[in-house]
């Protein structure tokens, strides 16, 4: 995706009515559910199914790679327009890891874990934004997504990226440091250097390690 500036963690990962046409409601209806009881994504953020499938399901969500405000995107090996859930499933199902393009103050808001625990779901594996929101930028990284940012008075429009190419990221063989230079090659020839944002030598521990959770369990089970 190649969103703008503020994006917010409502925008991620929304608390409100589920639409009758979205990836949850769909999933709803096929168990059964009428959708008169569909609720709210708020009311079900203990399912994983439905919070995954509300990820960027905000109908004000603003998607530089489709005409229409809403919750699609465009599908690049196809060419067609669906439901960004819909088309992360698409690239799981490929074997593509996927990135997200953003602006200003990605992440911004009210603290909201699913923000980040969404994404991941989705396949999301880094985000390259102009800044962050300080909280949410962590909570990216304890769940092992990679927060990449452009230099100053640089952007995905400065670059002329719109969302369609393929990004090959210089991962160093997974030895990231803290604040490093990271070049990225994309699929239309355009090289760029962008700033790791993992601001701490423990976020380098969490990261090499898939986020906190997968460091935590192996740290406990290195300890027996």
């Amino acid at each position: 995706m190649n969103l703008g500036d503020s994006i917010t963690t409502d925008h991620i990962s929304p608390a409100g009515k589920i639409a009758k046409n979205s990836p949850a409601a769909r999933y709803l209806t096929e168990r059964g559910i009428d959708a008169k009881d569909f609720n709210s994504y708020g009311s079900r953020r203990g399912n994983d199914e439905i919070m995954a499938r509300g990820t960027f399901a905000n109908t004000r969500l603003i998607n530089k790679m489709v005409e229409k405000v809403g919750p699609n995107t465009k599908h690049i090996p196809s060419g067609k327009e669906m439901a960004i859930f819909d088309a992360a499933a698409e690239y799981q199902k490929a074997g593509l890891d996927t990135i997200i393009l953003a602006g200003k103050e990605y992440g911004s808001g009210s603290s909201r874990d699913w923000a980040a625990k969404g994404p991941y779901l989705q396949g999301v594996k880094a985000v390259i934004a102009q800044s962050y929101e300080r909280i949410h930028r962590s909570n990216l990284v304890g769940m092992g997504i990679l927060p990449l940012q452009f230099k100053d008075g640089e952007s995905a429009d400065a670059h002329g990226l719109n969302g369609t190419e393929r990004f090959d990221i210089d991962m160093q063989g997974g030895k990231l440091k803290v604040g490093q230079d990271v070049v990225v090659k994309t699929s239309t020839g355009k090289t760029f250097t962008v700033v790791c944002r993992l601001d701490t030598d423990p976020e380098i521990a969490y990261f090499q390690n898939g986020g906190i959770l997968h460091y935590v369990l192996r740290k406990l089970k290195n300890q027996k």
